[in-house]
């Protein structure tokens, strides 16, 4: 293979494959800006020392750890640690993420492990081994999360070989679950049986997934990186909050530049925790190109992204170094061919299906596509299942479905296929698990991270005052629009409070001179037609306080909203100074 670079040593040390795949993401960087070491001489040797020196001392200790020994080559440090029942080192808890393990030190001595579940999308099978294993090799605690994965948690050193073991086994990964990495890619959870969909997107997200697990050069990013598909169904993937996403629309008609047919917009550099959510990059894109483009656009960001600052290392902060045109640029020289430009224009915009606006459609009974079946979308509160649960859900959908089950990032799960005569039935055994199908308009739209419980950035308990908290709401309040409350404990925000009708960002705060957990409060935040960011409308109140807090904003909202008007609309419609005086007043 050609070089690309006029050197095959450095310091008198051949390069590795590692160095090499190094150097050809930086080479080809540098090509994208019009530069090639095929205009400069080679430097002397001691030059060289001296620029990879100055290079590296700038990197941060992260991308130093990575480069002195890749984590995909640290699987014998996990046998080691496992034979000792040992607890990482620093370096390894970093290392360790490319594997799905995240120690949990300090706020519990044990492993979280987090899957790869490409669109949520699971086999009967492979939900009752996942079963067995969170009751054999940890303590059952399993959570749904945002990305339509599973995480298991309190793994102790040496039962982690046996449970990646297990998990590959069953053929699902764990690898490049955490830290620079692309993340579990998303799609809508009705792909395929929704009769709404323009497209199903299963497909793409099962190829590029697999293109990532098969190439290492997706396995060194700057910094996390979210993916999705969104096919244009009843159940939003919420794309636009992801570093790329793509959203089928439909031109119809022939009239004009683009001929008929249905197409991807691209959106770029969401990242709802950062208050952004992405950018139309004003192209459309064939099916038959969108697994390219989408691993062009990664590829960029491999190249360009920014690895001395981790604070500023998201595909966020590199698209205020550059234009969206010149980010395309980038791309098409990697793709070898140029997209078709089309600038988003909301007057003229493509159709995006006629779905019917229907609340929390997550969860409930929906018909499907295919005549005589149905989906049912069950409530999973705050995304935390058991064994038992998980093991008579794959029951179910082994008697009366086809063996097959969907997470979605509203921390829920579907069963596609059921037959109409069986709909009853697993209605039944659904809510004899303690689990609900019926859509309710608070409880249906609740999200929570995972909290203080097991996490250390989390400064509250998440999940336990978001059950309490909509136990409480649900006898004080009767709502006829649907209610979207997120919880999230830190500013990292996995349970995007800025997109919620309400969002809590946990906190301290003072209470009587007592440190206590609280919140702060957030309204008005949507995501699709409805996209915008929540403002801070409240600070610092304690969670006894948040109680009686929120029932005097929904009391308050009911009392002095237009006919019909959503708790969103409500809360764009009026300023902050006039939305503080609503909801502090009982009257």
């Amino acid at each position: 293979m050609k070089t690309l670079f006029p050197f095959e040593q450095v310091n008198g040390q051949v390069l590795t494959q590692e160095q090499r795949i190094y150097l050809e993401g930086l080479s080809a960087g540098l090509r994208n800006r019009g530069v090639s070491f095929g205009d400069v001489e080679a430097l002397p040797e001691a030059s060289q020392t001296e620029t990879k020196t100055r290079i590296e001392e700038s990197w941060t200790a992260e991308e130093r750890i990575k480069h002195e020994l890749h984590p995909l080559d640290a699987y014998a440090l996990i046998l080691e640690h496992a034979v000792a029942n040992k607890a990482p080192e620093r370096e390894n808890i970093y290392r360790f993420k490319w594997n799905g393990l995240f120690y949990l030190t300090p706020a519990k001595e044990g492993y979280m492990c987090r899957l790869r579940i490409p669109a949520g999308q699971l086999k009967s099978f492979q939900l009752r081994e996942l079963s067995r294993i969170a009751a054999e090799l940890t303590t059952g605690y399993v959570q749904i999360t945002t990305r339509a994965n599973l995480q298991m948690r309190m793994i102790q050193p040496r039962d982690v070989p046996a449970l990646l073991g297990r998990i590959q086994n069953i053929g699902l990964h764990t690898r490049g679950a955490g830290a620079d990495n692309i993340r579990n890619i998303t799609a809508s959870p009705t792909a395929g049986i929704d009769p709404f969909e323009l497209i199903d997107v299963l497909p793409f997200c099962h190829e590029l997934s697999q293109l990532i697990i098969s190439s290492r050069e997706f396995y060194n990013l700057p910094r996390k990186f979210n993916i999705a598909f969104d096919g244009g169904g009843l159940i939003s993937s919420v794309e636009e909050t992801n570093d790329v996403g793509a959203s089928a629309v439909e031109i119809v008609g022939d009239e004009g530049p683009v001929p008929a047919g249905v197409y991807f917009r691209i959106k770029l550099g969401g990242a709802t925790g950062h208050l952004a959510f992405a950018q139309d990059l004003g192209v459309l894109v064939k099916p038959s190109e969108l697994v390219k483009t989408m691993s062009a656009l990664v590829r960029v960001f491999i190249n360009l992204g920014n690895r001395t600052d981790r604070k500023r290392a998201r595909l966020k902060w590199l698209l205020e170094t550059m234009s969206l045109e010149q980010y395309l640029v980038h791309a098409e020289k990697l793709l070898g061919f140029k997209l078709l430009r089309s600038p988003l224009d909301p007057a003229k915009a493509p159709v995006t299906g006629k779905v019917p606006v229907r609340p929390h459609p997550q969860v409930g009974v929906y018909a499907q596509k295919q005549k005589g079946l149905n989906y049912i979308g069950v409530g999973i509160p705050v995304g935390t299942i058991t064994p038992r649960q998980m093991n008579r859900i794959a029951e179910i959908a082994d008697l009366y479905g086809s063996g097959e089950v969907r997470l979605t990032v509203w921390q829920n799960l579907i069963i596609p296929n059921i037959p109409d005569a069986f709909v009853e039935t697993v209605k039944k055994a659904v809510a004899q698990q303690g689990l609900h199908w019926q859509q309710s308009h608070i409880r249906s739209g609740l999200v929570a991270c995972t909290g203080n419980s097991y996490c250390k950035f989390a400064a509250s308990n998440t999940k336990s005052h978001a059950l309490e908290l909509v136990d409480y709401l649900e006898k004080k309040v009767k709502l006829d629009q649907p209610l979207n409350i997120h919880v999230t404990g830190c500013p990292n925000s996995c349970a995007q409070h800025y997109m919620g009708d309400i969002g809590l960002l946990g906190t301290k705060t003072k209470l009587g001179g007592e440190s206590v957990e609280g919140y702060h409060v957030f309204i008005g935040g949507g995501f699709g037609d409805n996209q915008a960011l929540g403002r801070q409308v409240f600070s610092g109140i304690s969670f006894n306080q948040l109680k009686p807090t929120l029932e005097k904003m929904l009391k308050g909202y009911l009392r002095h909203r237009q006919a019909g008007e959503t708790f969103l609309s409500f809360s764009k419609r009026n300023d902050l100074n006039t939305l503080q005086a609503i909801f502090s007043n009982d009257e």
